[in-house]
Parts: C-alpha cells; sequence; structure tokens
C-alpha cells in the first residue's frame, strides 16, 4: 500500500521524567503542518583499512533523534509545546504560580499513528527553539513551528512497544480525536505595548522577603524562599489568594491596583499602597522584586488609555524563543544516544514584526534607547502571553516607488526586577490545558 501524508496523526503525553512516556491519556496536538517522527542520525563513520579495496568496517555513532513539528495553534498542542519552551510553566498545568523561563527541562512524549496501523513512538522531546507566527497578508492560520530534540524514536505495527526501548504498550490506549474547533486566526491575535511605565504599588511586608509578578499570578515569598503564609487567604476580602502566596492578578477582586491593595492587607500584618490604583494589576512589570527596608515598589504600564497602544495594520508577527539547549551524549542499557540527557541552555525570546508605518512611535524607541516596559500578545479566551523590557534591535522602513510604507524592527525581552534570576520573566504566559 501507498503511504500517504493524509493517514498521519499525532498525539502527546506530558513526561513526568525525560524520556519517560506515561502510557496514560493521549491528548491530540492538532492541525500537523511539518511533522518528521523519524528523523534519526546514525553518525556512521566509514573505517578504511589498507589493503582493502572499499571500508573494512563501519563504526556507528550516537543515535541523535530530532522531531521538526509545525502545527496550526489548535486544542492544546500548540501550548504543550510554547509551554515546554518557555519552560516549567505549571501554570499550564493545576498548580498556580506565575509562569516564566526557567532551568529545568520539561518534555513530551509523542506517538504517531498511521491509519491501518503502524505507530512511531518519541520519547524526550523538548523544544530547542520555537516561533508562534501570524501572517495578517497570506491569510491561514496561527502556527508554532518547533524545532525539537528527542531521545529516542521506535517503530511499532499496532502500537505495542512493550519489547522496545521504552517498554510501554499503547495498542490498547485510545487514540484522541482530533480538535473540532477552528484554528486561530491572525485575526485572534492583538499584539500591544507601552514606552512608559510609573510607580504602580508599594508592598510593606518584613525585610528580605521578594515579590513575583507573573502574567496572571503574583506570588510573595518569605526570607527563606518559601511562600508566604501571611497570605493565606482566610481573610474576609481576599478570596482573590489562591493559596499561600499566590494572588490572581485577573480575578474580580483585583480588577484595579486599588482592588489588590485591599486583598493584600485583608488580614495580614503588612501594608500595600496603590500608588497607581486605577492601573489593571496585570499590567504589572512582570519581574522579581526584593523587599529591602521593608519596602518595594512595583511598576507598573497606565497609559491614558488606560491600556496598552495596539499595533495597527499589522503584516506579520513572529514570536521566536531560542533555548540554546546543550544535549548529553551517553548510554541507555546498551543504547548510545546523541540526547540521552539535556540541559537547557540560555532562552533569546524575540518578536519580530512587520506593520504599516503610521507613526514614529517605534522608531524614536529604536534611536533613542527607550525601553518598552511592555508588549502583550492577546489571543482572547485562549490566554495571553505577556513581554517585559523590550529593547528594539533592529529597525527598517524601505521606501519603494507607490504603494504603501511598510516598517520590519526586531525587540528582545529581558524582564524586570532586582533579585534573583528576574530575567526569567521576559516571557510570561496566562495559558491553561
Amino acid at each position: 500500500m501507498v503511504k500517504i501524508t493524509q493517514n498521519v496523526q499525532a498525539a502527546f503525553e506530558v513526561e513526568s521524567s525525560y524520556g519517560d512516556p506515561p502510557n496514560g491519556t493521549l491528548s491530540h496536538l492538532g492541525l500537523l503542518d511539518t511533522f518528521d517522527p523519524r528523523a534519526v542520525e546514525m553518525n556512521i563513520a566509514p573505517i578504511p583499512s589498507i589493503g582493502q579495496s572499499t571500508d573494512a568496517f563501519h563504526a556507528r555513532g550516537p543515535i541523535n533523534v530530532s522531531l521538526p513539528l509545525k502545527v496550526a495553534c489548535q486544542g492544546t498542542g500548540w501550548k504543550a509545546l510554547l509551554g515546554r519552551a518557555i519552560g516549567v510553566t505549571t501554570e499550564f498545568g493545576s498548580t498556580k504560580t506565575p509562569s516564566k523561563l526557567t532551568s529545568s527541562v520539561d518534555s513530551l512524549s509523542v506517538l504517531a499513528k498511521e491509519t491501518g496501523g503502524a505507530f512511531t513512538l518519541v520519547g524526550g522531546v523538548v523544544p530547542n527553539e520555537v516561533t508562534l507566527e501570524a501572517d495578517y497578508t497570506a491569510g491561514g492560520f496561527i502556527t508554532l513551528d518547533t524545532v525539537c530534540t528527542a531521545q529516542f524514536s521506535e517503530d511499532s505495527s499496532d502500537g505495542d512497544f512493550s519489547a522496545g526501548f521504552y517498554a510501554d504498550n499503547y495498542s490498547t490506549t485510545p487514540f484522541p480525536a482530533a480538535p473540532t474547533a477552528d484554528p486561530l486566526l491572525p485575526t485572534d491575535l492583538t499584539v500591544s505595548f507601552s514606552t512608559a511605565s510609573t510607580d504602580g504599588i508599594r508592598i510593606n511586608r518584613t525585610d528580605g522577603h521578594s515579590v513575583e509578578i507573573g502574567e496572571k499570578y503574583m506570588k510573595i515569598f518569605d526570607t527563606a524562599g518559601n511562600a508566604d503564609t501571611g497570605y493565606d487567604g482566610d481573610g474576609p476580602d481576599d478570596a482573590a489568594i489562591l493559596s499561600d502566596g499566590v494572588i490572581d492578578l485577573d480575578h474580580s477582586n483585583t480588577e484595579t491596583i486599588t482592588e489588590l491593595t485591599a486583598v493584600l492587607n485583608a488580614g495580614v500584618t503588612s501594608s500595600a499602597t496603590a500608588v497607581a490604583g486605577s492601573a489593571d494589576p496585570q499590567n504589572l512589570l512582570k519581574g522579581i522584586y526584593k523587599m529591602v527596608g521593608s519596602n518595594v515598589t512595583i511598576p507598573v504600564v497606565n497609559d491614558a488609555n488606560p491600556t496598552l497602544t495596539e499595533f495597527s495594520n499589522l503584516k506579520t508577527v513572529a514570536l521566536k524563543i531560542a533555548n540554546n539547549n546543550t544535549s548529553i551524549p551517553g548510554k541507555t542499557g546498551t543504547t548510545w544516544l546523541q540526547n540521552n540527557k539535556i540541559s537547557r541552555g540560555k532562552a533569546d525570546v524575540t518578536l519580530d514584526i512587520t506593520t504599516t508605518a503610521e507613526n514614529e512611535q517605534i522608531y524614536n524607541a529604536y534611536v533613542d534607547k527607550t525601553i518598552l516596559p511592555l508588549v502583550r500578545l492577546d489571543f482572547g479566551t485562549e490566554g495571553s502571553i505577556a513581554l517585559t523590557n523590550g529593547t528594539v534591535t533592529a529597525f527598517s522602513r524601505p521606501l519603494t516607488p507607490g504603494g504603501e510604507i511598510t516598517e520590519t524592527f526586531t525587540i528582545k525581552f529581558r524582564g524586570n526586577g532586582d533579585f534573583s534570576n528576574y530575567s526569567a520573566y521576559a516571557i510570561s504566559a496566562d495559558m491553561t490545558l
């Protein structure tokens, strides 16, 4: 039988440890654009010998597995891949905590299924580089293009891998149905920015405490780095406190800085002061802040709108996260693997935008070296991504006869704050699976 691509589907699971397919409940990856679960390199080296007319031996090196994967933003697959690129973002799970870049590796198992049989299981799938792309000129869906490393890939005629490398049996595991909702269109995405920030809220607790601000949650830590139990959700007005130290910035009780202040002051021996009382707490600059002398002041974007300024007449948007992961060769059993383990590298967070030239705001930010304190990609009901402290690193506005003038620019982000790894908040997300 001739194999055809439309017979192939893919599903995924979150691994509790790298390269350990859980063989539990599968989730569909959604609409596939590019997919190759058999991108395996053996790294075979020819060994010549004097007196031989050809190579006397072929020495096989470590097995190097990669997984090029491009999906439409449909269902949960793209969020799972994006979440792993950001880091161990437990916001994508059940634990409520601010999402940020981390130094650990979070991996997936991917199962490919062909109609009528033939399965491929790929374990230890880690996104090394992801690009979220929206093209407003060509039509089509918003896509997530990923370059993933993987630990190992193996095949089975019926989904039973119990005698193979991973010793898992998927033959009786139900394969999920494809998502029925349409993938996101570029028109479902709003991109907005601000060129200035101001003092937003002042928190007084104890010298040495710290505060982390993500896109959806705020978390307060004590001097030992544990969740501050002073904020425990037991007060009369603090329903927005979800657990020790964790405050929901998108709760009905925290719609303004003034409301957030009331939540923080309910039943706890501290004082918070609303500096920009009418501002939206979700516009607080994402980062990590340490209380010095019992005080910390956290800045907020408080545009006159009072919302961020929307980029109008967008042509292309591309958010890229390059993790620069390092593979660690080694053996599992008797199998020599190039990606036996993965070490997470430095993440580069870059936003490329092409738009109609309508004002000088971005150009002025470029030549004046002005920092863009907050850029937000808003997907409506599908969540949002916040990018903090952006530097415009490249700008071009070519002029050609006739037609409109367009400009293309690149922004790189570095988070905000003054404590610990605050640059981890260069990117933070508000998404749930």
